[in-house]
């Protein structure tokens, strides 16, 4: 689709003093944008090593020898595509991470469809990412393993690694992942149980519409979310590095997918209007989930901007575990300028590449 610009309004503009013709130029090649195509996401390459139902396990290719002998493995959460991770060259985790010689994989959940309405967080945590664990162990040809959670992954990753003492997990890195629930702001509101039924939500939608989950995300700050990033591409339509980012970002944010019915019912009822998994009250497949179980290496990593996972919800874990070697930061960046913009490759990347190089030889 192209913009199509009348020869009378451009002659128009030009009348105009030079500070409305700025404004002008900015609008027009804002219009541009909104209107363009935007290039594929994902920028290193990599190969399936295994699937089940909709999810793959990949491992990512690299030319470089590898220089560290513990594997890691990013483990998604169930909202939008993980290729946040990958964004684009110059961008990305994964191929800053690649580049330092790391053995990296990914989960990704895959796009559930109707028949996955009935998938709970049981299933991911105890079945799913297991295999993709034995499976890592098996391709890198490894005695121990390091995980890295996004968001709710890492809140997943935290129950799977409480389960499961018998796998060898060395390191984890919780990158903006939520523990304690009891005071979220507008989430908590929104999620109120008096006034939110979630059981009549996944009796009548039977798997959540992405739609909803981004419109939730939306509501914190509703002027901000909805308007602020066009207002922010109009003031710099002019910077080509910003421009590339904004659409990459913009595509990544409306490409998002069902969350299954089930999980999204235990995740906001169990977790969001309960609190159990801080509480020491969460159960899954009947066995009752203790943070303290956990003693692998933990680097905590929290936004001091996240209005999703904000750091008291991130910061709490580590009351709780019993890791000797643990650290928690609050770094100056959000949800996602965690992981994708210059923030990230600046601060991020190599806060993750450091810690992981000292633990994973």
């Amino acid at each position: 689709m192209s913009v199509l610009v009348s020869k009378e309004l451009e002659e128009f503009a030009e009348m105009m003093p030079e500070e409305y013709q700025q404004m002008y130029r900015r609008v027009k090649r804002a219009t541009q944008v909104l209107t363009s195509d935007t290039e594929p996401e994902g920028a290193t390459p990599k190969e399936v090593i295994w699937t089940r139902n909709k999810t793959k396990l990949y491992r990512y290719i690299s030319e470089q020898p590898k220089k560290h002998k513990i594997p890691l493995l990013l483990v998604y959460a169930l909202i939008n595509k993980p290729y946040i991770l990958d964004l684009t060259k110059g961008g990305s985790l994964v191929e800053y991470l690649v580049n330092r010689g790391f053995d990296v994989y990914l989960l990704d959940w895959g796009t559930p469809g109707y028949e996955d309405k009935t998938m709970k967080l049981d299933d991911y945590i105890m079945d799913y990412i297991p295999r993709a664990v034995r499976k890592v162990l098996r391709k890198s040809n490894v005695d121990e393993v390091s995980i890295l959670g996004y968001c709710m992954g890492g809140t997943m990753t935290s129950v799977f690694a409480a389960l499961h003492p018998d796998l060898p997990i060395r390191n984890i890195v919780f990158m903006t992942s939520p523990f304690d629930f009891e005071n979220t702001g507008s989430y908590g509101a929104m999620l109120d149980e008096r006034y939110f039924n979630i059981d009549k939500v996944v009796e009548i939608l039977g798997n959540i519409p992405p739609e909803m989950i981004d419109f939730g995300n939306k509501m914190i700050k509703p002027m901000a979310n909805t308007y602020g990033p066009f207002v922010s591409l109009v003031d710099r339509a002019d910077n080509e590095t910003f421009v590339k980012g904004f659409k990459l970002l913009q595509k990544w944010l409306n490409d998002g997918i069902p969350f299954p019915g089930e999980a999204y019912r235990q995740w906001i009822r169990d977790f969001y209007q309960k609190n159990k998994l801080i509480k020491g009250e969460l159960v899954v497949r009947g066995r009752k989930v203790k943070l303290e179980a956990i003693t692998a290496n933990v680097l905590n990593l929290a936004g001091e901007s996240d209005i999703i996972a904000q750091p008291h919800q991130v910061e709490a874990l580590m009351n709780v575990i019993s890791s000797k070697d643990k650290q928690y930061l609050n770094l100056p960046v959000g949800h996602t300028s965690i992981t994708f913009g210059s923030k990230a490759s600046k601060i991020t990347y190599p806060t993750i590449g450091d810690w992981l190089e000292e633990r994973s030889n």
